[in-house]
């Protein structure tokens, strides 16, 4: 009897397989996406990095904030001085600081050594126009999430109906109201509509096409410098090291040989 009952026990801790899902079945990986600052040797294509600014500034900055990010850093993607300086001018929304007079809070024109002020004062105002989600800073979004750049440039170009075997095989998958399915989001339903609606909702002022895919690489590519601004410096001092440890190398194993040449012979 303890025989059976210890096999029966068994059996019962024995887990049934799980169910297929949607977000399991449905769910896609980002499609590779090549950049100029990809692999050990690469460097910003700072052109580029203008264009995705420019995305930023006319289609993301309206939800989401970059506050790792200072208006003065733009020069490193080359912005002048001054073109820094009327950028942060003219930018939509002041940064909050105290009335001198009265002490109370108000706004100022931003300065270029502020950071990017946030699109809302609070979460609470941010769910509020954005069906109750908060959208997510962007300062380190291709670090935060896996595959980066990848992942960003998808996902903005991932927008699409539901399909319908994903309805047939699972209709209470049903994409709900308020949301938008995205094959690249985890639960395939985000509350983000798609930003990038139509081919020239920016206008370049470099001449390339703003096409929708163009537009969702320029801006992964800026994402990649808010998050690594210092990439190139890394990698100029990852090769400089590389190159010592290499010369270093050399002059031993060339000591080496000369220290213990008559003690072989």
């Amino acid at each position: 009897m303890a025989l059976i009952g210890g096999i029966s026990t068994v059996v019962g801790m024995v887990q049934e397989p799980e169910k297929p899902t949607a977000e399991h079945e449905f769910h896609k990986h980002p499609k590779e996406l090549e950049l100029a600052s990809n692999g050990i040797t690469g460097k910003f294509d700072r052109r580029q990095l203008q264009r995705g600014f420019q995305v930023y500034k006319e289609v993301c900055s309206a939800c989401h904030s970059l506050k790792l990010v200072a208006f003065r850093d733009l020069q490193q993607i080359g912005y002048s001085e001054a073109e820094v300086k009327a950028i942060a001018t003219q930018w939509a929304i002041e940064t909050p600081a105290p009335n001198p007079e009265t002490g109370e809070m108000a706004t100022r024109k931003n300065l270029p050594s502020d950071h990017f002020p946030a699109p809302f004062a609070n979460d609470i105002a941010a769910r509020a126009a954005n069906n109750n989600a908060v959208p997510p800073d962007l300062s380190l979004m291709t670090k935060a999430r896996h595959d980066g750049a990848a992942y960003v440039h998808s996902l903005l170009t991932g927008f699409q109906e539901q399909p319908a075997e994903l309805l047939k095989k699972f209709p209470e998958a049903k994409t709900p109201e308020g949301l938008h399915y995205n094959p690249y989001f985890a639960t395939l339903n985000l509350a983000m509509a798609p930003p990038l609606t139509g081919d020239g909702q920016v206008g370049y002022t470099d001449g390339t096409k703003a096409t929708v895919d163009q537009m969702a690489k320029d801006v992964s590519a800026f994402l990649v410098w808010t998050a690594e601004p210092k990439l190139e410096a890394r990698h100029s001092a990852g090769w400089a090291a590389v190159i010592f440890l290499l010369i270093f190398c050399v002059l031993t194993w060339g000591a080496y040989q000369s220290v213990w040449r008559d003690v072989k012979h």
